[in-house]
């Protein structure tokens, strides 16, 4: 049948070795061959900007917190697993770090700083480092976030003091603010970029409709333009496809997706008819994942299953390798909990597939 006939077309291209089962699994060929090197890292240029990210980008959402929210502020990844976390992406190639000011209540940005300080200045300059602003950060009431002049402006003295840098190569709009004129919020932004503190901004969590609102303020005004997107994206989240990415396209943005596993669903972590997994997104933070727990994405997460297995492939790898396939993704954001978690982002790398292919996997959730 068709995975049979994809799972012929992988293995002559000879993407993964296989062992006496038949199967392969590339975490074990990470972990367990001494001799085993990481493949090479792609880079691809950001949108227009010239700037080469590495196509995996460590999000680092997890350090010192879940996420932005501030009930789960120094949960998370200790400072010390964020390090050899941080280690394990650095030696795999990965240089793209994903963060925000109000991840881990500022936590996040400190565990890079540390980071960064530790490894040195050559380091530094090899690295690309991504903030947001946007969320409340600690424990202030009268911080309520937001996108206002005089607030991105007290936000990027934090985010640089906490990062130990005296820039960002990035620094996204974590959200959209209605409070605040679009016109404000730019010139802010560009105040940042002709101060070099900033060298590119991007928006996150935005649709087709608001970006282009947004580039047309940016011409009107002459202020920088947002340069990319960051929106989550998967097989099991798709919205992109019809309006934004064919923006993306026609005007020469990026887009670096998070949550290519789709805030674990796509691992087969959770079960039909079975309690969530203790301290998973769904027990943590459901709620942007909540509309997709339901029989369909069941029976579509059980069609995935087998046709990893036949592709003698874990289902982490393949569901990376299929956002990465997508010529639009400049760099799929990929979050670890642990450094061994990284591995099937790797190993994504080696896995090509064609249009056909891909478009042959994406029709298992269509059902």
């Amino acid at each position: 049948g068709r995975d049979d006939r994809l799972a012929r077309r992988i293995d002559s291209r000879g993407a993964f070795r296989k062992g006496s089962s038949g199967q392969v699994n590339p975490i074990d060929a990470v972990t367990d061959d001494p001799s085993y090197a990481p493949p090479p890292m792609e880079n691809w240029t950001l949108g227009s900007t010239g700037l080469r990210v590495s196509r995996i980008a460590l999000g680092c959402g997890g350090f010192g917190g879940v996420g932005s929210a501030p009930a789960f502020f120094g949960m998370g990844e200790s400072e010390g697993e964020a390090l050899r976390i941080l280690d394990r992406a650095f030696d795999a190639g990965i240089t793209l770090l994903d963060t925000a000011d109000a991840y881990g209540g500022g936590r996040s940005e400190a565990a890079i700083g540390k980071w960064l300080q530790t490894r040195g200045p050559r380091v530094r300059e090899q690295v690309i480092v991504s903030s947001k602003v946007f969320h409340p950060v600690g424990d202030d009431p009268a911080d309520r976030g937001g996108l206002s002049r005089s607030r991105i402006h007290r936000q990027i003295t934090g985010s640089l003091r906490r990062l130990r840098t005296d820039h960002l190569d990035l620094y996204l709009i974590h959200e959209r603010d209605p409070a605040t004129p679009l016109e404000v919020t730019l010139g802010a932004l560009d105040d940042l970029v002709r101060a070099g503190k900033v060298r590119f901004i991007g928006a996150s969590n935005v649709d087709a409709s608001w970006m282009k609102g947004a580039l047309a303020v940016s011409e009107a005004n002459g202020l920088a333009r947002f340069e990319w997107v960051q929106n989550g994206y998967s097989l099991l989240d798709r919205r992109d496809e019809r309006d934004l990415l064919p923006l993306c396209a026609v005007r020469g943005l990026g887009f670096t997706p998070f949550s290519p596993l789709a805030g674990g669903w796509l691992t087969g972590k959770y079960r039909r008819g079975e309690a969530y997994p203790q301290g998973s997104r769904m027990t943590l933070r459901p709620e942007g994942y909540a509309r997709i727990a339901h029989e369909n994405t069941y029976r579509a997460l059980e069609r995935f299953e087998q046709a990893a297995a036949i592709r003698g492939v874990d289902k982490p790898t393949l569901a990376i390798a299929w956002v990465l396939a997508n010529p639009a993704v400049t760099s799929a954001i990929v979050g670890a909990r642990r450094p061994e978690q990284l591995d099937p982002a790797i190993a994504a790398l080696s896995l090509s597939m064609t249009a056909s292919e891909r478009a042959e996997i994406a029709s298992l959730f269509e059902a």
